[in-house]
């Protein structure tokens, strides 16, 4: 179903998905979606949203990108599924097209569904590797919804289940704009904060410690990038106690933090990789990249992990594609462009507000969090509230999230095939619903608004 719906269709949907659909968390948004196409969705009722955050941070390349469809359209007509033990091309090609792409040590992968399912794979593997089983992760980390996923993650989702997988210890997460560590100077002393974080480790942990796993850029947990030098020290603290450093890449993966993959950035490379949202597009693939080593131990040491998806060669001919469309249009270095507008525009817009307390961010992935005021921080949840309600309602489909964990930050991630206009407009956008919403406390007069004819021009 596609198009603008009449109205009494409308209703009758949103009648239905009250009373049929399960809710998984968060209250469902009020628009039912019929269309999407590039950095656009259209509602049932004939409006046009611009997309600030490619779906779940997964359409990486656009809504509906041609070539997409077309390998879609082509392999589920001729190679879709398979048992789960045989072969196909496209997940050959994109095992080699993606290893080709990684620093050596990142040599061997396999293709599975999810982020939490990949997390899973790559904690177990981990697992067997060291034959130990504590697992160290960040205080605002998210790694998925599966049992292993789940309890290596505390920005959300652990209270109400019963207990969580053993063996699961945390470190505080880097927060440069709230730690309290800091230097003399003010600045942010987070090589302090980490080696008290890994005293605590040591002193809580039972002698079994196996991986540490860690985003480069904590987006769930409020778009927190890993200060410089963070990831090196991390992988020297997990070598000193002989545990392997697994890189959720998740959301950062294939340019959309400004480099092919976040932790080049750095120049640290991980002892097990895992990718997803980006790499299908917003397909359900991810994947888990290790050393030739350590799935040689593992795989005579008998790691399992069987799934009726596992190499499936339809989403593998998808992330194939996504990977040639990156490279051959240059994208990453159109997102690292992109990404500098963006900042700018974003830096913009702080200074004429004193309710953004902070703009972060790499690439095209950048958040900004709403506070009551400058020096004290407090998170401003109903303002911030206030102001997604109004980017909806002019056409921008910006997550603001109020979890405590999370602080009241606006995430934005745009697909990195966004042009200078669109970017433009998403910016235009968010200053006229600042200049618009009381209580945003402005420092300076803004700039002309938006027009309905800016916005139907894309």
């Amino acid at each position: 179903m596609a198009g603008k719906l009449d109205i009494d269709d409308e209703h009758n949907l949103q009648d239905d998905a009250n009373a049929c659909l399960i809710n998984y968390c968060s209250s469902f948004m009020p628009d039912i979606i019929t269309h999407a196409e590039g950095v656009f969705v259209h509602t049932a009722s004939g409006r046009k949203i611009f997309d600030w955050t490619s779906g779940q941070m997964s359409c990486l390349i656009g809504h509906g990108h041609p070539e997409i469809v077309e390998t879609i359209r082509e392999y589920a007509a001729n190679l879709d599924h398979l048992f789960s033990g045989m072969l196909s091309p496209p997940v050959i090609q994109l095992a080699k097209k993606l290893t080709s792409l990684l620093p050596e040590g990142l040599d061997k992968a396999m293709f599975l569904s999810t982020g939490g399912e990949s997390n899973e794979a790559a904690i177990k593997l981990a697992k067997v590797y060291t034959g130990n089983f504590e697992i160290v992760g960040l205080s605002a980390s998210w790694h998925g919804m599966t049992g292993v996923a789940v309890g290596a993650q505390y920005h959300f989702g652990r209270k109400g289940h019963g207990p969580s997988m053993p063996g699961n210890l945390m470190l505080p997460a880097p927060n440069e704009y709230r730690s309290f560590f800091r230097k003399s100077d003010g600045s942010y002393d987070w090589q302090t904060e980490l080696d008290y974080g890994w005293s605590l480790i040591d002193q809580a942990s039972c002698g079994s410690l196996a991986a540490a796993i860690v985003e480069p850029i904590q987006s769930s947990g409020g778009m927190h990038g890993l200060p410089a030098g963070y990831l090196q020290a991390m992988k020297d603290h997990c070598r000193r106690r002989g545990m392997l450093l697994i890189l959720d890449e998740a959301q950062t993966a294939l340019g959309r933090a400004g480099d092919m993959f976040a932790f080049e950035h750095e120049g640290v490379s991980p002892d097990i990789l895992t990718l997803s949202k980006t790499l299908g597009n917003g397909l359900p693939l991810s994947a888990v990249v290790t050393s030739n080593e350590i799935e040689r131990v593992s795989r005579e040491s008998g790691f399992m992990f069987y799934t009726t998806h596992v190499n499936d060669p339809l989403p593998a001919a998808v992330g194939l594609k996504v990977l040639d469309i990156v490279v051959r249009d240059n994208l990453v270095s159109r997102s690292r462009a992109a990404g500098l507008k963006l900042q700018k525009g974003l830096a913009e817009l702080q200074a004429s507000y004193e309710c953004i307390g902070d703009v972060r961010g790499r690439g095209l992935m950048a958040g900004i969090e709403i506070v009551t005021d400058r020096k004290s921080k407090k998170p401003a949840k109903k303002l911030g509230e206030e102001l997604a309600a109004k980017m909806h309602q002019m056409g921008l489909s910006a997550n603001l999230s109020t979890m405590a964990s999370f602080g009241g930050v606006f995430r934005i991630a745009p697909p990195i095939t966004i042009t200078d206009e669109q970017l433009d407009l998403g910016l235009a956008i968010m200053r006229e619903a600042f200049s618009a919403v009381v209580g945003t406390m402005p420092l300076r007069e803004e700039r002309e608004p938006i027009t309905e004819a800016g916005l139907a021009r894309l």
